[in-house]
């Protein structure tokens, strides 16, 4: 009966029965608890079943309820996380559900289930340790209440599949039976949580327990929610990011079938109000709209890529993010130098399911039900934009048609928000068409960069200098976190350490940003920054290796000798693929590593080219370090989808700019790779352990400079511009 707990699929309830729905789906806890892990004073959900803690909820029947405060998006967070649960728990894993906790309960429970955010691969590395505390801490109230029924030491009790067992006795009860007398009792200070390598549940291929409602269409996203005498509501921004909205005819769509109203969202957009959501778009479409465009409408992608490229020039101000020895002097001294520059696009996120929120506002209550990556921003954006406190508001979550970074942003709820507060009491949904979903985009950042290498008499790499030109994300979306005005996220992937530390050591290394920040406005994107600069940096080293004739893999190897962790994903996908070994006729290999998220990952690709610009990607190999592994099964899945999301950029990506408006704002003109172009994916684990890395993310970084290196190895033309299809390459 594994499922994630939410409304079914008949959406068209009354109102008491969505309360109670959504309840179910954990929004129907009860407030007020203050200790994070529960306390003598029984809390109930939504059913009436004791919670054990704010983790674990156990009905009669044995049926354990798992909360999870992180999003699902696809990437399985929800059953890994529930795993590790489990896992502590020492519950039958065939009677687990999952539901949703809100932030509204969180924060009025002093933040009981911790980050809600999702994003930056870190839904199980950043909270494995609490929620595992929470299963352990769990178990071990269930057996003190057997005990005390028992009247023996809790010492002389195990439990195992719900079931806990008095051993010298023989006697046994269920979690279900002694629940309600666990949850009265003071949880321990302190618990022991196992060793990985005496896990059953965490560390196994389960399977996901949101498949199911999905294959069946019972699983429940933000597009999908109906709610009594709802409205539904479209909306258009400025096309050009910085722009106002001056003026509308609101007269010439009055008469327009299902039109209820048009609402002035903000400065900048302005939203029509309708019974369906086609008769609003049809009505906005046909809104005469008059935007104040303003000096961003002089810029393009010419003058964008005009104004990095002059940051790549040395005299220009930059920050430097990592640096050892004197580059610069080593490189005007050098037998031998190499340079190349290289460049990345703007990409969109382009999710299955465009952007929506849910509101309902009254001046008492509002309420929001919405996919987001992080509930508490969600809720956050809620408060400001209600004007509301925080006791007055709550956000639903919900399981998110796609994320990839775009849904940690909060302007649709905001906007959902303002427009249901010109209906009070009236639900709106206002849901985003496709080409504003894609026009209003939080970019994955345009950059450039230029590397200079330099070799000594015995083609030893004696100097490296990177010097970055482009985008900072946190300069626009969390200004706090820059370092003296430096963006440290920009490096990932060349840092000095960290969790994204670059894996070669070289005499002497200077990496430096020169930060330029045109009005297109950034965001995280799946993989982020270590998605540019694993294809400028190990392009680069395939060019340096070329340039003495030396092997890519034995080249980089020379240089990672002090990198254990990096070197050995790269021998192990080294010798997946059979480097050094001959390929099929007409294949060529091209190999890659980095680390981003805490993990450790390579790649190598195989690929045949014909008419020297169609490509054939036979397969590829991956392997991750990433020190545990939760669900070996997802993190195959993870790496595949990685792979789906990399070479999509790579051969179909890149937005432009024309006119300051971005040009591609549909599937026709931002295309995604089809089934029949995917090629074989094989994974090699080797986790080492003592870590946490992340796994949706870090792959992602190797699958475009592995194939452009094998593309390299097939033709000898070196591409270092993408997408592909700028410079006619496709698909075979």
């Amino acid at each position: 009966m594994n499922q994630h707990v939410m409304p079914k699929s008949n959406l068209k309830l009354n109102r008491r029965a969505f309360v109670i729905g959504t309840a179910a789906a954990g929004a129907g806890l009860a407030i007020g608890l203050d200790l994070p892990f529960g306390g003598p004073k029984v809390v109930r959900a939504a059913d009436g079943s004791p919670e054990v803690n704010v983790w674990v909820v156990i009905r009669p029947d044995n049926t354990t309820v798992i909360r999870v405060a992180r999003s699902e998006m696809g990437q399985g967070t929800l059953t890994g996380l529930a795993q590790l649960v489990a896992e502590e728990l020492e519950c039958d894993w065939s009677k687990v559900v999952t539901e949703y906790p809100t932030p509204g309960q969180s924060v009025a429970r002093k933040r009981a289930w911790g980050d809600f955010s999702t994003g930056g691969s870190r839904g199980i590395r950043s909270s494995h340790d609490y929620v595992r505390k929470g299963g352990a801490t769990a178990r071990v109230m269930l057996i003190q209440a057997a005990a005390n029924e028992w009247k023996v030491p809790a010492s002389e009790c195990t439990a195992a599949n719900s079931i806990i067992t008095h051993t010298p006795s023989g006697r046994t009860t269920t979690y279900g039976k002694v629940v309600e007398a666990a949850a009265r009792l003071e949880p321990p200070a302190d618990v022991k949580l196992k060793d990985p390598k005496d896990w059953k549940i965490a560390g196994k291929a389960v399977k996901r327990l949101d498949t199911v409602d999905k294959t069946t269409g019972a699983m429940i996203y933000g597009a999908d929610i109906k709610l009594p005498g709802m409205l539904n509501a479209t909306i258009k921004d400025c096309p050009v990011f910085g722009g106002k909205l001056k003026s509308y005819d609101e007269a010439k769509i009055a008469g327009m079938k299902g039109v209820k109203k048009v609402v002035k969202v903000g400065d900048s957009a302005v939203a029509v109000v309708a019974d369906t959501w086609w008769h609003a778009k049809t009505a906005l479409d046909a809104l005469p709209i008059v935007w104040d465009e303003g000096e961003n409408a002089k810029v393009s992608s010419e003058s964008i890529a005009k104004w990095l490229a002059e940051g790549l020039d040395n005299a220009q101000p930059a920050y430097i993010g990592n640096q050892n020895g004197d580059a610069k002097a080593a490189i005007a001294s050098a037998v031998k130098k190499v340079e190349a520059v290289y460049n990345y696009p703007y990409q969109n996120h382009a999710t299955m399911e465009p952007l929506n929120a849910t509101a309902l506002y009254t001046p008492d209550k509002c309420e929001v039900w919405c996919g987001t990556q992080n509930g508490e921003a969600a809720f956050a954006a809620t408060i400001e934009a209600s004007g509301l406190t925080a006791e007055k508001c709550e956000v639903h979550k919900l399981i998110l048609g796609g994320g990839f970074g775009r849904r940690g942003m909060t302007d649709y709820v905001r906007q959902a928000v303002l427009i249901a507060k010109e209906m009070p009491g009236t639900p709106v949904k206002l849901l985003w068409s496709r080409e504003e979903d894609m026009a209003q985009g939080k970019f994955h950042p345009v950059t450039q960069c230029k590397l200079t290498g330099a070799f000594d008499a015995d083609n030893n790499l004696t100097a490296l200098h990177v010097r970055l030109s482009g985008q900072s994300i946190l300069y626009t979306v969390r200004p706090a976190a820059l370092v003296n005005g430096m963006d440290t996220a920009a490096f990932q992937g060349l840092s000095p350490s960290g969790d994204a530390a670059i894996g070669y050591s070289v005499p002497n290394l200077l990496v430096e940003h020169s930060m330029r920040n045109p009005h297109v406005p950034p965001g995280f994107w799946r993989g982020v920054n270590v998605n540019h600069n694993a294809i400028y940096m190990e392009c680069f080293m395939d060019e340096l290796a070329h340039s003495v004739g030396q092997d890519p893999v034995e080249f980089r190897r020379k240089l990672m000798s002090k990198h254990p962790k990096h070197l050995a994903v790269l021998n192990a996908v080294a010798e997946k693929i059979g480097w050094g070994t001959p390929a099929p006729q007409g294949v060529y290999r091209g190999i890659a590593q980095v680390m981003g998220y805490g993990s450790y990952v390579a790649g190598a690709a195989e690929i045949s080219v014909t008419e020297g610009s169609k490509i054939k990607v036979h397969r590829i190999v991956a392997s991750t370090d990433p020190g545990y592994i939760v669900n070996p099964a997802q993190v195959e899945r993870q790496i595949a989808g990685s792979f789906v999301y990399g070479l999509s950029a790579l051969f179909y990506g890149g937005c432009t700019v024309k006119d300051g408006k971005i040009e591609q704002t549909n599937f026709d003109t931002y295309n995604s790779m089809r089934i029949a172009e995917m090629p074989k994916v094989e994974c090699v684990m080797v986790p080492s352990g003592g870590f946490w890395g992340g796994v949706g993310e870090p792959t992602i970084g190797v699958a475009a400079p592995a194939v452009l290196n094998a593309y390299f190895a097939a033709t000898g033309k070196r591409i270092r511009s993408v997408p592909l299809k700028d410079q006619n390459i496709t698909f075979a």
